[in-house]
């Protein structure tokens, strides 16, 4: 009695019920009764769809049991359950060559595999499925492009954390925490020391799980939480529903989590002036090194591939606690009030309107090379600058937000001072790097063994 094999497949099935499935499955034994074939296994993949090449686990059971000669037939509801590839089309061709499967039915009609006629007959269904699934994607994307053009809603799945189930209502406790964390990161905290206080907080992810950098770092660029809708990655609209954070700030959150800067490897989290700290007598960035003992200290890196000389050496404790009583006086300082009201703000609206004029000057670019105004390399030509100009302000406006970290101590130190303590290394390291630029250390006086302030020259942002 011949072995027959039953295959069905269905691309989606959003209750999981598998019925589509099940239908097909149906069908196909009863053509195999009716030919007097043994069905002696059944492969289903369920809610997996062929034309995106997805892997599919009883597709390739299959093939194996056709390899090894379990099977003497195949049947499938229509010949596109089996492949909507033309290259797994000639896969199978060669497996059951190998295994000598000649007989293919479905309840469309039968292939017979032996004969070329057959497979042309095989190849032809096959472009035609090709075919129609490209015409289905063409269509579904070009109605996806519209939904986000119109700022609509699509799709489904876990709810964005900030909004309710409907995707449009705001939850105002999650945007409050939303409105927050944009701020801190803008004002120099890392998303690991933000995920860090999110979990201490108990404050979890829409399902319930703790955060962790990728979703946060997901969320906080989602143009979704300032009111805007984006497809494949670009924001093409306003969206229907409120913002949380204003737009400028998606685009400057952006430009800083996009910054391949930020991957570079992170300080010392014991050493509160790593990368801050620099040589004053050869310019290199100072190194954490702990003495013998396991005293923390600065030193100039000397050695193989190491950028410093050796020039100078500073013991942590003293240093830190000189630099972080300098910053606490000038935050309460009148010159540093004066510089954010008049360097704050208005820059970052500066950059944000070059942000607009380069992107204005790219778009019109585009037109004018899709409307054959100039040529392909007219178009790279032109592009380049105008590209490296968006890039700088871009980080221009990033860079400008460190003034939010400020905002609650600005003529206030003495509430920073009583909060230092517990604020925790990065939003201290934060608070610094939004002061000071640099804190240049001078080699120290031979025979002169006492903390020597005189040493250090701190260079200030503002």
């Amino acid at each position: 009695m011949t072995r027959a094999g039953i295959y069905a497949r269905i691309s989606e099935d959003r209750d999981e019920t598998q019925a589509g499935v099940g239908r097909q499955i149906d069908d196909c034994e009863q053509l195999a009764r009716s030919r007097g074939w043994e069905v002696v296994e059944r492969y289903v993949d369920n809610d997996l769809s062929a034309y995106r090449g997805n892997k599919r686990p009883e597709y390739r059971r299959m093939l194996e049991d056709i390899v090894d000669r379990r099977l003497d037939a195949i049947v499938v509801y229509h010949q596109d359950r089996l492949h909507r590839q033309p290259r797994e089309l000639e896969e199978f061709f060669d497996v059951c060559d190998s295994a000598g499967l000649t007989q293919l039915a479905s309840v469309s009609g039968d292939i017979d595999l032996s004969t070329h006629d057959g497979r042309l007959k095989a190849r032809i269904l096959g472009a035609v499925a090709r075919n129609q699934s490209d015409a289905a994607s063409r269509r579904l994307q070009r109605k996806a492009l519209q939904v986000a053009r119109e700022g609509a809603v699509a799709g489904g799945g876990t709810r964005p954390f900030g909004f309710e189930g409907d995707f449009v209502t705001v939850r105002e406790s999650e945007a409050e925490v939303i409105r927050e964390l944009a701020e801190r990161l803008l004002g120099g905290e890392t998303l690991r020391a933000l995920c860090r206080d999110l979990n201490d907080r108990g404050i979890t992810t829409p399902t319930g799980r703790p955060w962790s950098p990728t979703p946060l770092r997901r969320m906080l660029r989602s143009a979704r939480i300032s009111g805007q809708r984006e497809h494949r990655g670009e924001i093409v609209a306003t969206a229907q529903w409120a913002a949380i954070i204003a737009p400028e700030q998606t685009r400057r959150i952006r430009a800083l989590v996009d910054d391949p800067a930020r991957r570079a490897a992170r300080p010392a989290r014991s050493y509160l002036l790593r990368g801050l700290a620099r040589c004053a007598a050869c310019g290199a960035p100072l190194a954490a090194r702990p003495r013998g003992d396991g005293e923390r200290r600065y030193i100039c890196p000397r050695g193989p591939g190491l950028p410093g000389r050796g020039c100078v050496y500073a013991l942590a404790v003293p240093f830190e606690e000189f630099v972080v009583e300098a910053v606490l006086w000038r935050v309460d300082s009148p010159e540093l009030a004066e510089a954010i009201r008049s360097n704050g703000q208005p820059p970052a609206t500066n950059w944000d309107s070059q942000v607009d004029g380069a992107q204005a000057k790219l778009d019109e670019l585009a037109g004018a090379y899709a409307g054959g105004v100039i040529s392909m390399r007219e178009w790279l030509i032109a592009r380049e600058p105008i590209q490296q100009q968006l890039d700088l302000a871009r980080r221009r406006s990033a860079q400008n937000g460190q003034v939010t970290v400020l905002a609650d101590y600005v003529g206030r130190s003495g509430s920073l001072r009583r909060r230092w303590p517990e604020l925790g290394f990065d939003r201290q390291r934060a608070i610094l790097a939004a002061v000071l630029a640099e804190v240049l250390v001078r080699p120290g006086r031979r025979g002169f063994n006492r903390f020597d302030p005189s040493r250090f020259e701190l260079v200030w942002r503002h």
